[in-house]
């Protein structure tokens, strides 16, 4: 695959490609070419700060010349009236970036802020809360790294990080130890390392996927009272330390409980499919 650098600027290039198309008119006709400026971006909500980086990389990738001050960096607390940063320079060229930059830096901060909350409701377990794979197509590498600024952990990044056999992968190969050793023999003959994590669906699917040798076991629309019978299953055999994931439909309501279950992760696909940005506005500076 790309790099996440190539990946970064693909992104840009079509954001860009989609806003300003042949040319941002309403500026290019009322702002002078020589025009300079400065704009700051004032946070309008309580949150978690995520995309400083980001909107670094969108004015470097727009016009160099602009420069940024930073007063708070990704990952910090914010609360309205605070300012992230300002940036300096030509005022066509922050008036073109501004909505590109707002977008990024909204949705980001919005997952950072929602993962903090999620992972907060676990404080005192050893439970993580992981993303999965529900992003915003073309950024799904920038709302991973929200979910690690707000304090939760990347699951797989795409399908060639991580080796995960769903239902469907099961019953299409025929049984899950059938679908292990494929994977395993696949990876062997790739030269691969890649975990191996095995969906399940009762007790009968934990002990194939315990006995096949999967590095994690994925309890899939398990209630907390399933959750908890199958955790102590899978610690009480032999193969006590194979990591345990919860996953479907867990909300923040019920995430504690299943933590309590003594899980190591749970996933969470409202994180980044259904999250709300952080509201932020990019003002001018009046001299």
């Amino acid at each position: 695959m790309k790099e996440k650098d190539e990946l970064i600027n693909d992104l840009l290039k079509l954001a860009f490609a989609e806003d300003v198309g042949d040319g941002d008119h309403t500026t290019l006709s009322t702002i002078p070419a020589d025009e300079t400026g400065v704009q700051q971006l004032i946070i309008k909500e309580e949150g978690i700060l995520a995309g400083v980086d980001m909107a670094r990389r969108v004015f470097e990738f727009f016009d160099p010349s602009l420069k940024m001050t930073v007063f708070l960096e990704d990952g910090a607390r914010v609360k309205p009236g605070d300012v992230a940063f300002k940036v300096e320079g030509s005022v066509r060229s922050l008036l073109q970036t501004e909505r590109t930059m707002l977008n990024i830096m909204q949705r980001m901060s919005g997952i950072a802020t929602t993962t903090a909350l999620y992972q907060s409701k676990l404080d005192g377990l050893k439970t993580k809360v992981l993303d999965t794979r529900k992003t915003t197509p073309g950024m799904r590498m920038l709302e991973k790294e929200a979910v690690k600024i707000g304090g939760g952990t990347n699951h797989r990044i795409g399908l060639f990080d991580m080796i995960l056999i769903k239902d469907n992968h099961v019953d299409f190969a025929g049984g899950i130890p059938q679908a292990v050793k494929a994977a395993r023999d696949y990876c062997h003959a790739k030269g691969k390392d890649l975990k191996v994590e095995v969906e399940v669906r009762n007790t009968e699917e934990i002990q194939q996927a315990l006995d096949a040798g999967a590095d994690r076991i994925m309890l899939d629309n398990f209630t907390p009272e399933r959750t908890a019978e199958a955790v102590k299953y899978i610690r009480a055999s032999a193969r006590p330390d194979v990591e345990i994931e919860s996953s479907g439909g867990i909300t923040l309501d019920t995430l504690r409980e299943y933590g309590e279950c003594g899980v190591d992760f749970i996933s969470v696909g409202a994180l980044t499919h259904s999250v709300k940005g952080l509201d932020m506005s990019f003002k001018a500076v009046k001299a």
